[in-house]
C-alpha cells in the first residue's frame, strides 16, 4: 500500500503541509511560535486578496464568501480586541501597552478566527491536513528514544534558548529547545516534545489521535495512533488522558443521532445504568478525587487562581476586563492572574465582554458541527476538535496555544466549507428543478 499518496496540489496546501512536517526542526530553531501568525496572516491576506479582486479574476478555488459561522468568528475576535482596547483605557496603562497587546492578539486570539476562516476559504483538503499530522506523530516517534535516554543521562534537559526570543513572546518557555523535563511532584522525567510545557502536548495529541482516526492509509493510521497515544502518556497530562478516552467514543455515538439502532441501544443501556447508578456516582466521586489528588499542588494553585481572578474581575472590572494579565501573589506562586483556565481569563482580562466573545461562537460551532456530523466525516472531526477545545479551555488558555492547535482550526473550517458547498449545489440543484 502507498504510504506517501497524498501530496499539496497547490501553493496554499504547500504552505499547510511543510509548515507541519518541518514542526521538529523549527522547534529546534525556535521558530514554531511564529510560524503559525506568519502563515495565518499571510494567507488571510491571499484571501483578503482575492475578495478585492473582481470576481473573473478571482481564484476560481478560493470560496470568497465563508460561512455565517466563520463570519461570526471573525466578528467575536474582532470583539476581543476592542475588549482590550476598553480595558487599557479603564485603567490608563498608556498606548505602548496597547500595541504591545494588540501584536499578542494577533498572535493569540485573532488565529482562532484566521485559520478558521483559512480553512473555509482557501483550496485545503482535510486529508493532507490528517496526513501531516501523522507524519507529525511518525517523527516523534523516530525521537521518542532520543528523549528517553537525554532523561536517564547527565545530558540537561533544556539544551539551549533560541536567540528568537528577542522577538517577543508570553515567555522563554516557547523558544527553549528542551529534550525532557521534571515533574514536580514525582520529581520524574515528562515530556513536552515540542510544546512550552507538558499539559499543550496533551491537547495536541488528543487533536492528532482524531486526525489519525480519519487517516485512510492503515499504516499511516497506526502510525498517527501510536504516536499520539505515546504522547498523552509521556506528557502525563490528567486531562489529556481524559478527553482521550472521553471524546472519540463520544462523537461516535452522538453523530449518529439519526439511527433508531442507536436510540433502541441508549434506552436499553441507560435502564441499566439506573440499577447500578448509586455505585457509578461514587465511582465518579473518587475518581474526580483521585484526579486532584494525582497532583494536589497544581490543583491548589489552579483554584486559587480561580477565586482571585473571578473576585478581582468582580470587583474592579466586569464589563471590559483588567486590560492585561497580572502577576499573581506567593499563594499562587507568582503565576499570572485567570492563567490555566481561559474562562477565568477572559474574565479578568477582557470582563463579560471578552467572556461572551468566546462563548457564544463556540457554542453556535458546536451546535452547527452536531447537526453536520450525522451525515460528513470532516464535520465529525471538526465536532471532536471543538469538543476537545472545549475541555481543555477548562484547564489552559487557548489563545496562547493557538500557535499550535492550528490545524485544528483550519479542519474545522473546511468542515464549514463543505457545508456551504453542499448548500450551493443544493440550491442550483432545487433552481433547475423549478426551472
Amino acid at each position: 500500500m502507498e504510504t506517501q499518496a497524498i501530496a499539496p496540489e497547490n501553493i496554499i496546501e504547500k504552505w499547510i503541509w511543510y509548515a507541519l512536517i518541518l514542526t521538529y526542526p523549527f522547534y529546534a530553531l525556535g521558530a514554531v511560535y511564529i510560524i503559525a501568525p506568519v502563515l495565518g496572516w499571510i494567507l488571510l491576506g491571499y484571501w483578503a486578496y482575492n475578495l478585492w479582486l473582481p470576481a473573473p479574476m478571482r481564484a476560481r478555488s478560493i470560496q470568497v464568501e465563508p460561512h455565517p459561522v466563520v463570519i461570526l468568528w471573525v466578528v467575536a475576535m474582532l470583539v476581543m480586541e476592542v475588549a482590550l482596547i476598553m480595558g487599557h483605557l479603564d485603567f490608563y496603562l498608556g498606548l505602548p501597552a496597547m500595541i504591545k497587546s494588540t501584536i499578542g492578539w494577533a498572535k493569540g486570539w485573532a488565529l482562532l478566527a484566521i485559520f478558521i476562516l483559512i480553512g473555509a476559504t482557501l483550496p485545503i483538503r482535510a486529508e493532507l491536513v490528517y496526513r501531516a499530522c501523522c507524519v507529525i506523530c511518525l517523527h516523534t516517534l523516530l525521537l521518542i528514544p532520543l528523549f528517553v535516554i537525554a532523561a536517564y543521562t547527565p545530558i540537561p534537559g533544556t539544551i539551549y534558548i533560541s536567540p528568537l526570543k528577542v522577538i517577543g513572546g508570553p515567555g522563554p518557555e516557547f523558544f527553549e529547545f528542551q529534550l525532557y523535563g521534571i515533574n514536580p511532584e514525582s520529581l520524574g522525567p515528562r515530556w513536552r516534545f515540542f510544546t512550552p510545557w507538558a499539559p499543550a502536548a496533551g491537547l495536541l495529541a488528543n487533536f492528532y489521535l482524531v486526525f489519525a482516526l480519519q487517516e485512510k492509509n492503515i499504516r499511516w493510521r497506526w502510525i498517527g495512533i501510536i504516536g499520539s497515544v505515546a504522547m498523552v502518556l509521556m506528557c502525563q497530562s490528567r486531562a489529556g488522558l481524559v478527553a482521550m478516552l472521553f471524546v472519540s467514543p463520544a462523537v461516535f455515538f452522538i453523530s449518529r443521532l439519526n439511527s433508531p439502532a442507536l436510540w433502541l441501544t441508549g434506552g436499553v443501556g441507560i435502564s441499566a445504568v439506573a440499577v447500578v447508578a448509586t455505585q457509578l456516582m461514587a465511582f465518579a466521586e473518587s475518581s474526580i478525587a483521585e484526579f486532584k489528588a494525582a497532583r494536589a499542588g497544581s490543583s491548589r494553585v489552579r483554584s486559587a487562581l480561580a477565586r482571585i481572578a473571578i473576585q478581582r474581575w468582580r470587583d474592579e472590572a466586569p464589563v471590559w476586563g483588567h486590560g492585561v494579565v497580572e502577576r499573581g501573589p506567593h499563594l499562587v506562586e507568582y503565576m499570572p492572574i485567570g492563567s490555566h483556565h481561559s474562562w477565568y481569563g477572559l474574565l479578568f482580562v477582557k470582563g463579560a465582554v471578552g467572556f461572551l466573545a468566546l462563548l457564544i461562537p463556540m457554542l453556535v460551532t458546536l451546535l452547527l458541527l452536531l447537526m453536520q456530523a450525522q451525515r460528513c466525516c470532516v464535520s465529525r472531526a471538526g465536532l471532536a476538535c471543538m469538543l476537545i477545545l472545549i475541555m481543555f479551555s477548562f484547564g489552559e488558555n487557548l489563545e496562547i496555544l493557538a500557535y499550535l492547535f492550528w490545524p485544528a482550526l483550519v479542519l474545522i473550517g473546511i468542515a464549514f466549507r463543505n457545508d456551504t458547498i453542499a448548500q450551493s449545489i443544493l440550491r442550483q440543484r432545487s433552481s433547475a428543478t423549478h426551472h
